[in-house]
Protein backbone atom coordinates (compact mmCIF):
# COMPACT_ATOMS: atom_id res chain seq x y z
CA UNK A 1 0.00 0.00 0.00
CA UNK A 2 2.89 2.37 0.58
CA UNK A 3 3.44 2.39 -3.18
CA UNK A 4 0.37 4.56 -3.76
CA UNK A 5 1.05 7.59 -5.92
CA UNK A 6 1.28 10.59 -3.58
CA UNK A 7 -1.94 12.56 -3.52
CA UNK A 8 -2.17 16.23 -2.71
CA UNK A 9 -5.07 16.32 -0.21
CA UNK A 10 -6.19 19.82 -1.22
CA UNK A 11 -6.76 18.55 -4.77
CA UNK A 12 -9.72 16.56 -3.43
CA UNK A 13 -11.05 19.12 -0.99
CA UNK A 14 -13.96 19.88 -3.27
CA UNK A 15 -15.16 16.29 -2.96
CA UNK A 16 -16.27 16.80 0.65
CA UNK A 17 -20.01 16.65 1.16
CA UNK A 18 -22.03 19.69 2.18
CA UNK A 19 -25.61 19.96 3.52
CA UNK A 20 -27.23 20.11 0.07
CA UNK A 21 -25.29 17.07 -1.18
CA UNK A 22 -26.13 15.10 1.95
CA UNK A 23 -29.83 15.74 1.52
CA UNK A 24 -29.66 15.03 -2.20
CA UNK A 25 -27.93 11.70 -1.62
CA UNK A 26 -30.41 10.76 1.09
CA UNK A 27 -33.32 11.65 -1.19
CA UNK A 28 -31.97 9.63 -4.11
CA UNK A 29 -31.45 6.64 -1.81
CA UNK A 30 -34.88 7.15 -0.21
CA UNK A 31 -33.04 7.15 3.09
CA UNK A 32 -34.86 7.92 6.31
CA UNK A 33 -32.24 8.05 9.09
CA UNK A 34 -33.16 5.82 12.02
CA UNK A 35 -32.42 6.51 15.67
CA UNK A 36 -32.07 2.76 16.35
CA UNK A 37 -28.96 2.66 14.13
CA UNK A 38 -27.65 6.00 15.36
CA UNK A 39 -27.74 7.49 11.86
CA UNK A 40 -26.63 11.12 12.14
CA UNK A 41 -24.57 12.28 9.15
CA UNK A 42 -21.89 14.99 9.28
CA UNK A 43 -22.57 17.69 6.70
CA UNK A 44 -19.89 20.22 7.64
CA UNK A 45 -16.65 20.03 5.66
CA UNK A 46 -14.68 21.97 8.28
CA UNK A 47 -15.61 19.39 10.91
CA UNK A 48 -14.44 16.59 8.62
CA UNK A 49 -11.14 18.40 8.03
CA UNK A 50 -10.67 18.83 11.77
CA UNK A 51 -11.32 15.14 12.46
CA UNK A 52 -8.86 14.05 9.78
CA UNK A 53 -6.24 16.52 11.00
CA UNK A 54 -6.67 15.36 14.62
CA UNK A 55 -6.40 11.70 13.54
CA UNK A 56 -2.79 12.45 12.47
CA UNK A 57 -2.68 9.77 9.78
CA UNK A 58 0.33 8.73 7.74
CA UNK A 59 0.36 7.77 4.06
CA UNK A 60 0.82 4.09 5.01
CA UNK A 61 -2.07 3.90 7.46
CA UNK A 62 -4.89 1.46 6.82
CA UNK A 63 -7.94 3.12 8.35
CA UNK A 64 -10.96 1.26 9.68
CA UNK A 65 -14.10 3.39 9.57
CA UNK A 66 -17.28 2.14 11.25
CA UNK A 67 -20.61 3.51 10.10
CA UNK A 68 -19.47 5.59 7.10
CA UNK A 69 -23.04 6.45 6.25
CA UNK A 70 -23.23 8.69 3.18
CA UNK A 71 -19.45 9.07 3.01
CA UNK A 72 -18.70 12.48 4.56
CA UNK A 73 -15.76 11.30 6.65
CA UNK A 74 -14.72 8.61 4.16
CA UNK A 75 -14.07 11.25 1.50
CA UNK A 76 -12.02 13.23 3.99
CA UNK A 77 -9.90 10.25 5.01
CA UNK A 78 -9.04 8.76 1.62
CA UNK A 79 -6.42 11.35 0.53
CA UNK A 80 -4.44 10.90 3.75
CA UNK A 81 -3.97 7.13 3.99
CA UNK A 82 -3.27 4.01 1.97
CA UNK A 83 -6.66 2.37 2.40
CA UNK A 84 -10.02 2.87 4.11
CA UNK A 85 -12.01 -0.20 5.14
CA UNK A 86 -15.55 1.04 5.74
CA UNK A 87 -17.80 -1.25 7.80
CA UNK A 88 -21.46 -0.44 7.19
CA UNK A 89 -24.50 -2.36 8.47
CA UNK A 90 -27.08 -0.66 6.23
CA UNK A 91 -27.24 -2.45 2.86
CA UNK A 92 -28.36 0.65 0.95
CA UNK A 93 -25.58 2.82 2.38
CA UNK A 94 -22.96 0.09 1.86
CA UNK A 95 -23.97 -0.24 -1.78
CA UNK A 96 -24.01 3.50 -2.45
CA UNK A 97 -20.68 4.45 -0.85
CA UNK A 98 -18.35 3.19 -3.63
CA UNK A 99 -20.47 5.03 -6.21
CA UNK A 100 -20.29 8.26 -4.21
CA UNK A 101 -16.50 8.03 -3.93
CA UNK A 102 -16.13 7.15 -7.61
CA UNK A 103 -18.28 10.13 -8.60
CA UNK A 104 -16.58 12.70 -6.34
CA UNK A 105 -12.99 11.42 -6.02
CA UNK A 106 -12.38 8.83 -8.76
CA UNK A 107 -8.59 8.79 -8.25
CA UNK A 108 -9.12 7.66 -4.66
CA UNK A 109 -11.80 5.03 -5.28
CA UNK A 110 -9.28 2.13 -5.42
CA UNK A 111 -8.31 2.88 -1.82
CA UNK A 112 -11.82 2.15 -0.53
CA UNK A 113 -13.02 -1.29 0.55
CA UNK A 114 -16.57 -1.58 1.89
CA UNK A 115 -17.58 -4.39 4.24
CA UNK A 116 -21.27 -4.85 4.86
CA UNK A 117 -21.38 -6.07 8.44
CA UNK A 118 -22.38 -5.34 12.00
CA UNK A 119 -19.22 -3.99 13.65
CA UNK A 120 -20.20 -5.69 16.90
CA UNK A 121 -20.17 -9.07 15.14
CA UNK A 122 -17.07 -8.42 13.03
CA UNK A 123 -14.71 -11.39 13.17
CA UNK A 124 -11.97 -10.22 10.79
CA UNK A 125 -11.09 -7.45 8.35
CA UNK A 126 -10.09 -8.32 4.77
CA UNK A 127 -6.77 -7.16 3.38
CA UNK A 128 -3.91 -5.47 5.22
CA UNK A 129 -4.35 -5.16 8.99
CA UNK A 130 -5.91 -1.82 10.01
CA UNK A 131 -3.54 0.51 11.84
CA UNK A 132 -6.01 3.26 12.73
CA UNK A 133 -9.68 3.46 13.71
CA UNK A 134 -11.33 6.75 12.73
CA UNK A 135 -15.11 6.83 12.94
CA UNK A 136 -18.30 8.60 13.86
CA UNK A 137 -19.60 5.79 16.05
CA UNK A 138 -23.35 5.25 16.46
CA UNK A 139 -24.29 6.61 19.89
CA UNK A 140 -26.15 3.53 21.09
CA UNK A 141 -23.28 1.05 20.60
CA UNK A 142 -20.19 3.26 20.75
CA UNK A 143 -18.48 1.71 23.77
CA UNK A 144 -19.15 -1.98 22.89
CA UNK A 145 -17.97 -1.38 19.31
CA UNK A 146 -14.81 0.40 20.44
CA UNK A 147 -13.87 -2.30 22.96
CA UNK A 148 -14.67 -5.11 20.52
CA UNK A 149 -12.48 -3.66 17.78
CA UNK A 150 -9.58 -2.94 20.13
CA UNK A 151 -9.64 -6.57 21.25
CA UNK A 152 -10.16 -7.97 17.75
CA UNK A 153 -7.46 -5.87 16.07
CA UNK A 154 -4.21 -5.52 18.03
CA UNK A 155 -2.78 -3.91 14.89
CA UNK A 156 -4.72 -0.70 15.68
CA UNK A 157 -2.08 1.77 16.87
CA UNK A 158 -4.23 4.83 17.21
CA UNK A 159 -7.92 5.60 17.47
CA UNK A 160 -10.01 8.73 17.00
CA UNK A 161 -13.74 8.28 17.41
CA UNK A 162 -16.62 10.70 17.64
CA UNK A 163 -19.11 9.76 20.34
CA UNK A 164 -21.79 11.35 22.47
CA UNK A 165 -20.17 13.94 24.78
CA UNK A 166 -21.19 12.07 27.92
CA UNK A 167 -19.64 8.86 26.59
CA UNK A 168 -16.40 10.68 25.77
CA UNK A 169 -16.24 12.03 29.30
CA UNK A 170 -16.75 8.54 30.75
CA UNK A 171 -14.13 6.96 28.51
CA UNK A 172 -11.51 9.53 29.56
CA UNK A 173 -12.52 9.79 33.24
CA UNK A 174 -9.90 9.29 35.95
CA UNK A 175 -10.18 7.30 39.21
CA UNK A 176 -12.11 9.09 41.91
CA UNK A 177 -14.33 11.11 39.59
CA UNK A 178 -18.10 10.74 39.64
CA UNK A 179 -18.26 9.44 36.05
CA UNK A 180 -15.31 7.03 36.27
CA UNK A 181 -16.53 3.50 35.63
CA UNK A 182 -16.45 0.40 33.46
CA UNK A 183 -15.80 2.17 30.10
CA UNK A 184 -12.97 4.21 31.68
CA UNK A 185 -11.07 1.19 33.01
CA UNK A 186 -11.64 -1.11 30.04
CA UNK A 187 -10.53 1.55 27.56
CA UNK A 188 -7.42 2.15 29.68
CA UNK A 189 -6.57 -1.56 29.31
CA UNK A 190 -5.84 -0.90 25.63
CA UNK A 191 -4.26 2.54 25.68
CA UNK A 192 -4.01 6.12 26.88
CA UNK A 193 -7.31 7.92 26.39
CA UNK A 194 -7.93 11.65 26.10
CA UNK A 195 -10.72 13.95 25.01
CA UNK A 196 -9.76 15.61 21.74
CA UNK A 197 -12.41 18.25 21.09
CA UNK A 198 -16.11 19.07 21.11
CA UNK A 199 -18.27 18.67 18.00
CA UNK A 200 -21.48 20.71 17.83
CA UNK A 201 -24.77 18.96 17.26
CA UNK A 202 -25.45 21.49 14.48
CA UNK A 203 -23.01 19.81 12.04
CA UNK A 204 -25.20 16.71 11.79
CA UNK A 205 -28.26 15.77 9.78
CA UNK A 206 -30.60 14.95 11.36
CA UNK A 207 -29.50 17.02 14.33
CA UNK A 208 -29.14 14.95 17.55
CA UNK A 209 -30.25 16.21 20.95
CA UNK A 210 -26.72 16.29 22.36
CA UNK A 211 -23.25 17.45 21.37
CA UNK A 212 -20.49 15.03 20.49
CA UNK A 213 -16.81 14.81 21.37
CA UNK A 214 -13.73 13.31 19.82
CA UNK A 215 -11.89 10.70 21.85
CA UNK A 216 -8.30 9.75 21.09
CA UNK A 217 -6.67 6.50 22.20
CA UNK A 218 -3.01 5.69 21.70
CA UNK A 219 -2.29 1.99 21.92
CA UNK A 220 0.12 0.65 24.50
CA UNK A 221 1.00 -2.94 25.42
CA UNK A 222 -1.72 -4.64 27.45
CA UNK A 223 -0.76 -5.82 30.95
CA UNK A 224 1.29 -9.02 30.90
CA UNK A 225 0.76 -12.15 32.94
CA UNK A 226 -2.94 -11.55 33.59
CA UNK A 227 -6.11 -12.75 31.92
CA UNK A 228 -8.18 -10.03 30.25
CA UNK A 229 -11.51 -11.82 30.72
CA UNK A 230 -10.83 -12.26 34.44
CA UNK A 231 -9.79 -8.63 34.82
CA UNK A 232 -12.90 -7.41 32.98
CA UNK A 233 -15.14 -9.66 35.11
CA UNK A 234 -13.70 -8.06 38.25
CA UNK A 235 -14.22 -4.57 36.77
CA UNK A 236 -17.84 -5.41 35.95
CA UNK A 237 -18.46 -6.70 39.47
CA UNK A 238 -16.76 -3.75 41.16
CA UNK A 239 -18.99 -1.22 39.43
CA UNK A 240 -22.23 -3.23 39.44
CA UNK A 241 -23.37 -1.39 42.57
CA UNK A 242 -21.40 1.81 42.95
CA UNK A 243 -22.37 2.52 46.56
CA UNK A 244 -21.02 -0.79 47.83
CA UNK A 245 -17.54 -1.34 49.20
CA UNK A 246 -15.30 -3.64 47.17
CA UNK A 247 -15.77 -6.39 49.74
CA UNK A 248 -19.52 -6.33 49.18
CA UNK A 249 -19.41 -5.63 45.45
CA UNK A 250 -17.04 -8.53 44.75
CA UNK A 251 -18.66 -11.05 47.06
CA UNK A 252 -20.89 -12.64 44.40
CA UNK A 253 -18.00 -12.84 41.94
CA UNK A 254 -15.63 -14.31 44.56
CA UNK A 255 -18.21 -16.66 46.08
CA UNK A 256 -18.53 -14.92 49.44
CA UNK A 257 -17.62 -11.77 51.34
CA UNK A 258 -14.68 -13.40 53.16
CA UNK A 259 -13.29 -14.77 49.86
CA UNK A 260 -13.57 -11.34 48.27
CA UNK A 261 -11.78 -9.82 51.25
CA UNK A 262 -9.01 -12.40 50.98
CA UNK A 263 -8.40 -11.58 47.31
CA UNK A 264 -8.40 -7.85 48.07
CA UNK A 265 -5.88 -8.27 50.88
CA UNK A 266 -3.70 -10.46 48.64
CA UNK A 267 -3.68 -7.63 46.08
CA UNK A 268 -2.84 -5.06 48.74
CA UNK A 269 -6.19 -3.26 48.38
CA UNK A 270 -8.34 -1.97 51.24
CA UNK A 271 -11.68 -3.90 51.13
CA UNK A 272 -13.54 -0.80 52.36
CA UNK A 273 -12.72 1.15 49.20
CA UNK A 274 -15.19 1.47 46.33
CA UNK A 275 -14.55 0.52 42.72
CA UNK A 276 -14.19 4.12 41.55
CA UNK A 277 -11.09 4.50 43.72
CA UNK A 278 -9.10 1.89 41.77
CA UNK A 279 -7.06 2.55 38.65
CA UNK A 280 -6.29 -0.05 35.99
CA UNK A 281 -3.13 -1.19 37.80
CA UNK A 282 -5.17 -2.00 40.92
CA UNK A 283 -7.68 -4.05 38.93
CA UNK A 284 -4.79 -5.90 37.26
CA UNK A 285 -3.32 -6.60 40.71
CA UNK A 286 -6.69 -8.01 41.80
CA UNK A 287 -6.83 -10.30 38.77
CA UNK A 288 -3.29 -11.51 39.39
CA UNK A 289 -4.11 -12.23 43.03
CA UNK A 290 -7.28 -14.08 42.03
CA UNK A 291 -5.33 -16.09 39.48
CA UNK A 292 -2.77 -17.12 42.08
CA UNK A 293 -5.43 -18.13 44.58
CA UNK A 294 -7.37 -20.18 42.03
CA UNK A 295 -11.09 -21.00 42.02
Amino acid sequence: MSGNRPVQPHDHDGSLLGPAQIRDLASRLELRPTKSRGQNFVHDANTVRRIVRTADLSADDVVLEVGPGLGSLTLGLLPYCARVVAVELDAVLAGALPETVTDLAPALAPRLHVVRADALALADVPGPAPTALVANLPYNVAVPVLLHLLELLPSLRHVLVMVQAEVAQRLAAVPGSRIYGIPSVKAAWYGAVRRAGVVSRHVFWPEPNVDSELVSLRRRPVPEGVDRALTFAIIDAAFATRRKTLRAALSAWAGSGPQAEAVLHAAGIDPSLRGEALDLAAFVALARAAGRMGP
